[in-house]
């Protein structure tokens, strides 16, 4: 028979399935044109404002560089220790700067640096004729990778950002690749909270020049940790920038501010709200029963029940509150049945959308009961009056 059980719990949104359905208004009406804001762990929008309109990354286009970078460090096609050198293309970069001089050789983990915290435009070009021998070469490297990371609307034409009417993106894609650059490379990911970063050589004291990370959210909004910011003067002030308070990670990408003033209130602001009215929770976690359910002609009277995958969400406080969870399924559970065998289905409502089912699964495999058993456990078991809904 059927069982019905509703949990105590109030939680929503399964590992990978974002929940566009509670994107919310911003909290006020900003100034950006172009915005996201993401809960890491569960993929859901917090917030938008146009982000599938297409526009001009400038600098948060680093963030697709390095992570070209990152992957081809992990398939040891490149060298964190290997020396680089400069070329003239590099040199004569424009915009902003690492101070490299033509024919200087540098370290990959310095021209990485210097993409990430001062956004050197010679340091990508660098790195860019390393890796992928030109700068159309990797380019094409860039958009191969986008495309690999579900970035749907997006393509490169240069690793810099620097503009151009081929060259663009949106706030949803540059949120996807932030994620990426987080979950795939940790062990690169601090790079872009260090605050400053010092090379080249000041002419007149002839000191290391340094440089401090552009990223208004940096030391000012407890949690943040990254990524990267942008300008150019047609696609406007942009930030991309993570953080993480308790089991909260929030990603947020804004662009085509007119002011880094306008971007720092408005970045620092948004992260302040996210925090402030969101919260991320584990609903269920894989393995852990959550149930158990009577066994016919089993060695054990009883078998525990689960999910495969943890079930993780994130609400407001006050959606929460209206949130629901129950779980259904056959019993009595069939001796022989093998573990991770569905037996029957958590369903989570909330307010608004439409309810989540996840598969509910037998913990371990049940062994069925010896010959001389079966009359017992049968006894057993009608005796009990285990049928019906509850």
């Amino acid at each position: 028979m059927p069982r019905l059980h509703r949990l105590p719990l109030l939680l929503a949104v399964i590992i990978g399935l974002p929940l566009a359905a509670y994107a919310a208004p911003p909290p006020y009406e900003i100034q950006a044109k172009q915005a996201i804001m993401v809960d890491y762990t569960t993929g859901t929008v917090l917030m938008e404002k146009n982000p599938d309109e297409r526009m001009t990354p400038s600098s948060m286009t680093k963030m697709m560089t390095d992570y070209v970078i990152f992957d081809a460090l992990k398939k040891n096609a490149m060298q964190l220790d290997e020396e680089l050198t400069v070329s003239e293309r590099a040199w004569k970069m424009g915009g902003s700067t690492m101070f490299l001089k033509v024919g200087d050789r540098v370290k990959v983990e310095e021209l990485l640096k210097g993409t990430i915290i001062v956004s050197g435009n010679d340091a990508c070009v660098a790195l860019a004729e390393g890796l992928g021998g030109s700068v159309e070469g990797f380019a094409n490297m860039m958009n191969q990778m986008a495309a690999q990371l579900g970035m749907k609307n997006s393509q490169f034409v240069n690793p810099h950002g620097l503009s151009d009417p081929e060259h663009y993106s949106t706030a949803r894609d540059l949120a996807i690749l932030a994620g990426h650059i987080i979950r795939d490379f940790p062990e690169y990911y601090p790079y872009y909270a260090q605050r400053k970063f010092a090379y080249g050589e000041n002419l007149q004291t002839g000191d290391p020049i340094s440089q401090q990370n552009r990223n208004p959210t940096l030391g000012v909004v407890d949690g943040v940790d990254g990524l990267k910011t942008g300008y150019t003067e047609d696609g406007g002030y942009g930030v991309t920038v993570s953080g993480k308070r308790g089991n909260t990670r929030l990603i947020l990408v804004v662009n085509g501010m007119p002011s880094t003033r306008v971007r720092a209130e408005e970045s620092r602001g948004l992260m302040e709200w996210g925090f402030r009215n969101f919260d991320t929770y584990t609903l269920l976690k894989a393995g852990s029963v959550i149930e158990e359910a009577p066994v016919w002609l089993g060695t054990k009277a009883k078998v525990g029940l689960t999910v495969a995958e943890d079930v993780t969400l994130t609400l407001s406080r006050e959606a929460k509150m209206g949130a629901k969870a129950r779980i259904k399924y056959v019993a009595p559970v069939k001796a022989g049945t093998a573990k991770g065998t569905q037996v029957g289905t958590v369903t989570v409502s909330l307010p608004g959308m439409d309810d989540i089912q996840v598969p509910l699964i037998v913990a371990e495999d049940i062994e069925k009961v010896g010959a001389t058993g079966k009359i017992g456990s049968a006894i057993d078991y009608l005796l009990s009056g285990s049928s019906g809904e509850k």
